[in-house]
């Protein structure tokens, strides 16, 4: 079993930046793949991004990967999202997961075992 805590959301304008983090307490957190996802008001829960054991793989979707960058240090068992020239659509709850049975980097939210409170990131027009 694994524990997440996200961090790092806040209130930014337009065209800012952000770092969000997802620490992992638990055993074996190298094992999990790791997903971001948001949710805005009155919207569905969607991906963002996704990392593999190894953090060398990486998936995105595809309306965000030019602007935003999953990585993890396994040694600090802990995930980042870097999200850049942010956008107030980009205003949602973003959450972290844990997916347990690692074959591939799933974007279906029902294949993550685990999953943190959530970060609210807020973008001012």
């Amino acid at each position: 079993q694994v524990q997440l805590v996200e961090s790092g959301g806040g209130l930014v304008q337009a065209g800012g930046s952000l770092r969000l983090s997802c620490a992992a307490s638990g055993r074996r957190f190298s094992n999990y793949i790791i997903g971001w996802f948001r949710q805005a008001p009155g919207k569905e829960r969607e991906f963002v991004a996704g990392i593999s054991r190894s953090g060398i793989g990486t998936v995105y979707a595809d309306s965000l990967k030019d602007r935003f960058t999953i990585s993890r240090d396994n040694a600090k068992n802990t995930v980042y999202l870097q999200m850049s020239s942010l956008k107030p659509e980009d205003t949602a709850v973003y959450y972290c997961a844990a997916d347990g049975s690692p074959i591939l980097i799933a974007r279906s939210a029902r294949e993550y075992d685990y999953w943190g409170q959530g970060t609210q990131v807020t973008v001012s027009s």
